[in-house]
């Protein structure tokens, strides 16, 4: 839900936030996020780690950061993004603040009060800022939708907690939610 408002924030307005207020900014606008609950930490870890370790195995040249990491998706100065977890592969993106420019897969894990932000809003903004690659992870529904950039628009396709997804982006890499024990 939006912070009620009068005005257009900045990048600036973002980095002066205090330490302790988790919000994103989009077009221009201060969005709260709640603490993640117990779930959705231990499906953003074993998800981080399983990429992690598949790049590193790799040699591979992207880099992967979990939330809190800021994305400012457009040079525009009023959107900036704290995914639950980023693949960057262009090092050129990344600064001391954290990413410019769109990651090449971004996943976000859903809470109970912001489902509409990540389905709708996120979805948007992704392909917009021409993000390869977007899984959105239900934990309550036990989902996963993976969302694949082609051409100007994304091509979504329905998962369970069941089912061992293809990632995209690479030639080999799989991720498993069966093994996920929640």
């Amino acid at each position: 839900m939006a912070i009620s408002q009068k005005q257009i924030y900045t990048e600036t307005d973002y980095y002066n936030l205090p330490e302790d207020i988790r919000a994103e900014l989009i077009d221009g606008q201060f969005y709260y996020q709640a603490a993640p609950s117990r779930i959705h930490q231990k499906i953003l870890n074993a998800v981080n780690n399983t990429i992690y370790n598949y790049i590193k195995a790799k040699g591979g040249s992207c880099e992967v950061y979990p939330s809190p990491f800021a994305v400012k998706l457009f040079n525009d100065r009023k959107t900036i993004v704290e995914p639950d977890i980023s693949v960057i592969c262009d090092r050129d993106k990344l600064t001391d603040k954290g990413c410019t420019g769109a990651p090449d897969w971004i996943i976000e894990i859903i809470s109970p009060g912001n489902s509409s932000h990540d389905y709708i809003r996120k979805l948007n903004l992704y392909a917009d800022a021409g993000v390869r690659e977007y899984w959105i992870v239900n934990p309550i529904e036990q989902t996963i939708f993976v969302y694949y950039l082609e051409k100007d628009s994304f091509k979504a396709t329905p998962y369970t907690f069941q089912d061992k997804i293809k990632v995209k982006i690479y030639d080999d890499l799989w991720i498993d939610f069966q093994e996920i024990t929640l």
